[in-house]
């Protein structure tokens, strides 16, 4: 397994921000985000996240729908991936964190730039997203940290309405077999649960 440093430790070199929090949506800003915004203002920021694209045995996949009033919409869990964060452990986290679902990351499917995104606030954002197919080992679907207002599970024949983005994200996850390689620290490591042969942390 390939070491890291514990992304829970700050280091002498990162500002030790406070938790940042959205003006319009109410949702936290990790910290260093929120340092590099007052640094930059509304300018286009680049940003590194990971999404999970999770299947279930039934070729179900888990949706969350946007609290976003005006333009709301089924998306795949994910999110901003950490200072030192492995992005595997990063699409398990917030797959955790958004839906409640415990899930294994089985493939890279796909790294791909979003289109950039205008917020409310006036910030300009292009995500690179990261994304892994993943299978549900356990967990309940349900809005679990306020981010999504509903969370639900899908055939795979009868989607809600999504963004292109995302639909050419599922077909990839689908019908890609291979994979590039990845680290995951292990559902130790990142969620606190117990280990077994099938979700020990490794390079897969």
């Amino acid at each position: 397994m390939i070491s890291r440093p514990d992304r829970r430790t700050q280091s002498a070199d990162w500002p030790d921000c406070s938790l940042g929090v959205d003006s319009v949506s109410g949702m936290p800003i990790p910290p260093h985000i929120a340092e590099l915004r007052s640094l930059i203002g509304h300018r286009l920021l680049i940003v590194p996240t990971a999404r999970a694209v999770v299947i279930d045995d039934d070729r179900q996949v888990v949706l969350g729908r946007d609290r976003d009033c005006d333009y709301p919409r089924w998306m795949f869990p994910g999110g901003v991936i950490d200072p030192a964060e492995h992005p595997a452990d990063a699409a398990v986290r917030e797959c955790f964190e958004e839906t409640g679902i415990v899930a294994i990351p089985e493939a890279l499917t796909s790294v791909t730039a979003s289109p950039v995104i205008t917020h409310k606030t006036g910030d300009l954002t292009q995500h690179i997203d990261i994304t892994f197919r993943c299978r549900a080992v356990g967990g309940d679907a349900r809005p679990y940290d306020g981010e999504f207002a509903e969370v639900r599970w899908y055939p795979f024949d009868d989607l809600p309405d999504m963004d292109p983005y995302d639909m050419s994200i599922l077909r990839l996850a689908i019908e890609r077999r291979d994979s590039a390689a990845f680290t995951f620290s292990g559902l130790t490591d990142v969620l606190g649960l117990r280990d077994d042969d099938s979700h020990r942390a490794g390079t897969y």
